[in-house]
C-alpha cells in the first residue's frame, strides 16, 4: 500500500488526469472514471476493499430505484398528462413553460432529494419540448440549476444539509428560516437570468401552441392501472424519503422497495409468459452509464480521501482565517463552492464538519459558529451547479438526455453554469455579511 507524501500526489495526478480527460469531452466520462478508479487500485492508493467501500451504495440504490419507477410510470401516460396540463397553464408558451417547470423543480427539490425530483421532471419536459418543437436543452439546464438552488433551502433537500443538520443538532425549520428567503430570492434571479438568456429565444410556431392548447390532458392516459399504481407507489416513496430519519430507513432501501413494488404491480393484469419482458423493459430504464461513472467517481474521490487531500484543503482553509468568524464563515463558503464544483460535496462536507466543531471556543461558542455553518452548507449545495459533475442531479439529468440523443458537453454546461454559480455566491457572501455580521 502506498502511502505519506507519494500516495498525496499520486492520488491527486490521478483526480486531476481524470478530470481533464473528462473536461475534454473526447471519452465516454463513465469509461474515464472507472478507469481512474482502477488506477488508483492497481498503484496501492487504495486496496479494492477500500475502494468498494468508498462507493456509495446508497446513492447509487437511489438512482436506480428511481429510474425504474420513471420508466414504468412513464408507460402509463402519467407524465404526459403532466406535461400537457403544466404546458396549458402557461398557454403553451416556451418561455412560460420553462419558468413553471424551474419553480416546480426547486419546490421538489426542497421536499425531496434532487436526483428524485429530476427523474420526475425531465420526462414532463421532454414531452412538452417535442410537442413544441423547441430544443430540450435549455430547459434541462434550467432545471438543473433549480434543483441545486431549491436543495439548498431544507434540512432533506440535499445531502450536505443532512450531514450539518446531524452533526449541528440543526432542525427542518431552522434550515428553512435561516437559509430559506435567500434560496427564495436566489431562485426568482435565477428564473430571470434564465428568461433572458434563453426564454425569451424560444419561439414555437402557432400551430404548434394551438394543437398543444387543443389537447385533452385525459387523453395521454394510456393505462388506468398503471397509472393509479404509479401515483400510489411515487406518493408513498415521497412520503417514505421525507419521512426516511423518523422511519430509520435508508433512502436506497425505500427507492428500491418502491421500484419493485411498482413492478409486481404491473405485471399483476398480465398473463404469466408476459411477466419476463415487462421486468426486463423496467430493469432497461436504468441508466447504466450514469450509475457507473457514479462507481469510478466515488473510488477517486475515495483515494485523494485517504491520501488526505481534502483534509489537507480544509485545515487549510481553515487555519488561513485565524479565527475570525466573519473570515472563517467566508473562507468556508467560497472554499466549499470551488471544491464542491469539481468534487463530490458529500466527503468534502464530512471532513470539513470536525474541523469547524472544534472552531466552537476559538470562535467564541456556538452561535458565533452558526454563520460558519450555513456557509458550508450554502457553498456545498450551489457549488453543485459550477459544472457537469458538481452534483448527482447534474449527471443524471445528463445521462437521461444523452439516453434521449441530447449530447450534454462539460464546457458547454459549464460556460453558462460556472458564472452563475459564481454570481450565487457573490449573493450568498452579501446575505450572510447582512443577516449575521
Amino acid at each position: 500500500m502506498m502511502e505519506g507524501a507519494a500516495l498525496f500526489w499520486t492520488a491527486t495526478g490521478i483526480l486531476i488526469i481524470t478530470y481533464v480527460v473528462i473536461i475534454s469531452d473526447r471519452i465516454n466520462r463513465a469509461v474515464i472514471a472507472l478507469l481512474g478508479g482502477s488506477v488508483m487500485i492497481i498503484v496501492g492508493a487504495l486496496t479494492q476493499d477500500q475502494a468498494i467501500a468508498a462507493i456509495n451504495f446508497n446513492a447509487l440504490g437511489l438512482l436506480a430505484g428511481m429510474m425504474i419507477i420513471v420508466g414504468v410510470a412513464r408507460k402509463s401516460g402519467l407524465f404526459g398528462y403532466a406535461a400537457i396540463t403544466a404546458a396549458k397553464l402557461v398557454r403553451a408558451s416556451p418561455a412560460g413553460v420553462m419558468i413553471v417547470l424551474s419553480l416546480l423543480t426547486a419546490l421538489f427539490s426542497a421536499l425531496l432529494d434532487n436526483v428524485t425530483t429530476v427523474l420526475l421532471v425531465v420526462p414532463v419536459t421532454f414531452v412538452i419540448a417535442e410537442e413544441l418543437a423547441v430544443p430540450v436543452y435549455p430547459f434541462l439546464v434550467a432545471e438543473i440549476l433549480a434543483s441545486n438552488i431549491g436543495g439548498t433551502a431544507t434540512l432533506i433537500g440535499d445531502p450536505p444539509n443532512i450531514l450539518i443538520g446531524t452533526a449541528a443538532h440543526l432542525s427542518f425549520n431552522a434550515f428553512l428560516l435561516n437559509l430559506g428567503p435567500f434560496v427564495a430570492a436566489l431562485l426568482v434571479l435565477q428564473v430571470l437570468v434564465n428568461h433572458f438568456i434563453w426564454g425569451i429565444h424560444l419561439r414555437a410556431e402557432p400551430e404548434r401552441r394551438e394543437r398543444l392548447m387543443g389537447l385533452n390532458p385525459s387523453a395521454m392516459i394510456q393505462d388506468r392501472w398503471l397509472l393509479a399504481c404509479s401515483l400510489i407507489v411515487i406518493g408513498a416513496v415521497t412520503l417514505g424519503l421525507i419521512l426516511a430519519h423518523q422511519l430509520h430507513l435508508e433512502v436506497a432501501t425505500i427507492a428500491l422497495a418502491g421500484a419493485a413494488t411498482l413492478i409486481l404491480l404491473e405485471t399483476i393484469p398480465h398473463h404469466h409468459h408476459k411477466h419476463a419482458d415487462l421486468v426486463a423493459h423496467a430493469f432497461a430504464e436504468v441508466e447504466w452509464i450514469t450509475l457507473f461513472f457514479f462507481v469510478g467517481l466515488f473510488v477517486i474521490v475515495g483515494g485523494i480521501e485517504r491520501a488526505g487531500v481534502l483534509d489537507w484543503l480544509a485545515q487549510q482553509l481553515v487555519a488561513a482565517t485565524h479565527g475570525n468568524p466573519f473570515a472563517t464563515a467566508t473562507g468556508v463558503l467560497w472554499g466549499s463552492a470551488l471544491l464542491s464544483s469539481i468534487v463530490d460535496n458529500i466527503p468534502f462536507v464530512t471532513t470539513m464538519i470536525p474541523l469547524i466543531q472544534h472552531l466552537d471556543r476559538i470562535l467564541g461558542g456556538a452561535q458565533n459558529l452558526m454563520p460558519v455553518w450555513w456557509a458550508l452548507s450554502l457553498g456545498a449545495c450551489l457549488g453543485g451547479n459550477g459544472t457537469l459533475i458538481g452534483a448527482s442531479a447534474n449527471l443524471t439529468v445528463a445521462g437521461l438526455a444523452e439516453k434521449n440523443g441530447v449530447r450534454f458537453s462539460f464546457v458547454r454546461f459549464a460556460a453558462v453554469a460556472f458564472p452563475m454559480m459564481l454570481a450565487s455566491i457573490v449573493l450568498a457572501q452579501l446575505y450572510l455579511s447582512w443577516r449575521y455580521f
